[in-house]
């Protein structure tokens, strides 16, 4: 329980005020444990990150996945994987993985979230086939680097509202810089 707290406690420090705000006093401070009490469940700032990712990034996937699951053509399933995505930018979850995914991480941490990042881009591999692309792999690479594109975007709350910026996205995935 006190594990899970800790977790909850660091998705809102992120979400909140990025990495810097990540800070083992600061999650004692809000989950009003001690501060030595932390180190007990958790022996790093990484730790606590590796662990937020497991937990977090398989459920973002899946609303990915559900999203895709209930498209009937390959276009509709590219549509559903980029606006899924985008539609979590706001959950806390999401936004923890985006702070995560910006911090001095060591190695490990880096490629655990690699890891996860490659499950959801394999989501889209098979759509990507249908739709006729030779090297459908790379394709979604790079689709999932419009997406990140689109990610940042609006949480630099750019002038575009969100939805703009979810139309171009989906645009630019199914047509290209044609618009």
């Amino acid at each position: 329980m006190q594990r899970g707290a800790l977790l909850d406690a660091a998705r809102s420090l992120l979400s909140e005020g990025g990495t810097e705000a990540l800070t083992f006093p600061a999650l004692a401070e809000r989950t009003g444990l001690a501060r030595s009490s932390v180190y007990e469940y958790f022996r790093s700032r990484a730790a606590v990150v590796e662990e937020l990712c497991a937990v977090d990034f398989p459920l973002w996937a899946a609303e990915v996945e559900a999203a895709m699951a209930g498209a009937d053509t390959p276009e509709a399933k590219v549509e559903a994987y980029v606006r899924q995505q985008l539609a979590l930018v706001g959950d806390r979850r999401h936004r923890a993985v985006v702070a995560i995914s910006a911090s001095e991480l060591d190695a490990g941490a880096r490629e655990k979230i690699r890891a996860a990042h490659g499950g959801l881009i394999a989501m889209i591999v098979e759509a990507l086939a249908e739709l006729g692309h030779q090297q459908p792999r790379l394709a979604a690479m790079l689709l999932q680097g419009v997406v990140d594109a689109a990610v940042r975007r609006i949480e630099l709350g750019a002038a575009e509202i969100p939805e703009e910026i979810a139309e171009a996205a989906v645009s630019m995935a199914l047509r290209g810089v044609r618009g």
